[in-house]
């Protein structure tokens, strides 16, 4: 039996035990600070669905120390996974546990890029993955109606992608992925699957960044320029058109003359004219008079709105009419991941949290995109974001409830603007029995929960296997995974066509030649054309699988330790061989 120590008290911690007990069948030991609070209450119920005495083993320790994980039996474990929202903290742990045993294998959650890549660098037999990372794709998919694509590019720069089978070019499907409707996955019959997978290689795609929307120029300006301002230097200009024609009439001088007098009189430029006539002297006085009131008014109103208009840009809230965007409610590290994709996508986006300090505040400010700071709960921070005019709400807190709340707020403050709209919401909801009542009680379809998707990339990493990406499936995932031929497996000398079992696992490339084994590298990127090729200990598999698939190829690619002798493969003959009986 596997037996493996997971670290943390978080969300993907109860997800990944329970994905480790059910689906690897492995013996799990959870460090967690308290036995009593946070998550280790539900962590502690977890059961094997085939064993209900089957369950993790439970460690309090609020300091990481080397007693702690020698109390986990670390040197007797296959792997180890720190699971916290903490960086560092992580990366303190891990390299505490490998000062007990430097061999064991290492699995970290990071958000950090820069971060992660330096781990990578310095530490062996250690896997790297971002929860927010893998999740987010997800959510921008749910948020732009599924039509947001998942890429899986291979070793030598080819290009799959998996789209709705409708933006599709049939020439280019190469296979099928899920049935998204009925929730089937890798279906037998290709024609059943509305998500495909497709060949990109060779031909330019729209993956890649999109020019943004040009933002309307004289951005200052707007804001300077209207309400009061605009009501005081409208009135202040009909005082001096009134003053032009009142001088015009008493001095019988020119239009230009007439106004030259009237703008310095009302400016307090005017100087007494004992000679002058009473109605020339009534009008001096009075636009003196007017000036004297006016321009304070002009005053205090240009540095209210120039203070405003610059608080208003540093802050990055909207200053500007704004419709057709996705609103971002929690910039935590999912919102943020879900924040910059949409920005690379180039959709319109605006970003919502309660927290100045939250971690996409800075990242939404740093891209040039609208941030409003207030209550997510509050109506007059959605109607700031123009929930009213927004393609869909996105609610990525890491409450539940808070989440529902806000969603019912904004269908009705959108409804409120336009009865006939109902507005397109995304929830972050963990728990899937909530989310399936959500979606009978409230009719909102679309939820997606952060550890569900990410638990079966984190717990197959720690059975070994090179997650290299995933595609999102509604609320499910499918993993896409690098999984080598093991010397003397069941899959060495089988063809290429005996690796794809339907509803578990699908093929889609393999490639040949590893370090030391003397065979170049070479990429067969159409399985299905190459079905009577047969697979060696050089290659390496490149699938697509559900998480039962993959512990079950796991299994059967798995090397034995005395394996006979390895002989590099001859080159292929110009014709397939007739395939074995």
């Amino acid at each position: 039996m596997r037996k493996f120590v997971v670290w943390g008290d978080s969300a993907l911690a109860r997800r990944l035990v329970g994905e480790l007990i059910n689906t690897y069948s492995a013996q799990v030991t959870v460090i967690v600070p308290d036995l009593a609070t946070g998550q280790a209450p539900d962590i502690a119920e977890i059961r094997a669905d085939d064993d209900p005495q089957a369950g993790p083993i439970l460690i309090a320790a609020r300091k990481v120390t080397r007693a702690v994980f020698e109390t986990a039996d670390l040197t007797d474990a296959d792997a180890i996974a720190f699971v916290e929202e903490d960086d560092v903290a992580n990366v303190d742990a891990a390299l505490i546990a490998r000062e007990v045993d430097p061999t064991i294998r290492v699995v970290l959650r990071m958000f950090n890029k820069r971060l992660a890549a330096g781990v990578l660098e310095r530490l062996a037999n250690c896997a790297v993955l971002s929860a927010s990372e893998i999740a987010a794709p997800a959510f921008v998919a749910a948020a732009l109606g599924d039509s947001s694509p998942a890429t899986i590019r291979l070793s030598d720069g080819q290009l799959l992608m998996a789209v709705d089978r409708s933006l599709a070019n049939p020439s280019d499907i190469r296979a099928g992925l899920a049935h998204v409707a009925g929730e089937e996955s890798l279906p037998a019959d290709d024609e059943r699957a509305d998500l495909v997978l497709t060949s990109v290689y060779g031909r330019r795609t729209e993956t890649g960044p999109r020019r943004r929307r040009r933002r309307p120029p004289m951005r200052l300006s707007r804001l300077l320029i209207g309400g009061g301002l605009r009501r005081v230097l409208g009135a202040t200009a009909a005082v001096l058109a009134l003053g032009t024609v009142a001088v015009a009439a008493v001095r019988h001088v020119g239009v230009w003359q007439a106004l030259y007098l009237a703008v310095l009189t009302a400016l307090g430029g005017a100087n007494p004219q004992d000679n002058a006539s009473i109605a020339s002297q009534v009008v001096d006085v009075g636009l003196v008079i007017v000036g004297v009131a006016v321009i304070p008014a002009i005053t205090a109103a240009v540095v209210g709105l120039v203070v405003k208009a610059r608080l208003a840009i540093a802050a990055g809230g909207l200053t500007e009419p704004v419709s057709g965007h996705v609103i971002v409610v929690g910039l935590g590290n999912v919102g943020t991941r879900v924040l910059t994709e949409l920005n690379d996508l180039g959709i319109d986006v605006v970003g919502v949290d309660r927290d100045e300090r939250a971690r996409g505040v800075q990242v939404g400010r740093e891209l040039g995109l609208p941030v409003i700071i207030g209550d997510v709960t509050n109506p007059d921070t959605l109607t700031a974001a123009s929930v009213a005019t927004a393609r869909c709400l996105v609610l990525v807190t890491t409450e539940d409830v808070t989440n529902l709340e806000v969603a019912l707020l904004g269908r009705d403050l959108a409804r409120q603007a336009d009865p006939a709209r109902k507005l397109r919401v995304v929830l972050r909801l963990f728990e899937e029995d909530f989310a399936r009542r959500i979606k009978t009680a409230f009719d909102i379809n679309l939820s997606r929960s952060v550890s569900y998707l990410a638990a079966p990339a984190f717990a197959a990493s720690m059975v070994g296997s090179e997650i290299i990406d995933t595609i999102p499936v509604g609320r499910r995932v499918l993993l896409v995974a690098e999984v080598p031929v093991g010397a003397g497996s069941e899959l060495e000398g089988r063809y290429f066509r005996d690796v794809t079992v339907p509803g578990l696992v699908r093929l889609v490339a393999v490639q040949t030649g590893r370090a030391g084994l003397g065979v170049g590298v070479q990429t067969f990127c159409a399985p299905e054309q190459n079905r009577w090729r047969t697979l060696d200990r050089t290659h390496t598999m490149v699938v697509v699988a559900t998480r039962a698939g993959l512990v079950a190829l796991l299994s059967r690619a798995a090397g034995v330790e005395n394996p006979p002798p390895f002989h590099p493969p001859s080159a292929p003959p110009l014709l397939s061989p007739q395939p074995r009986s």
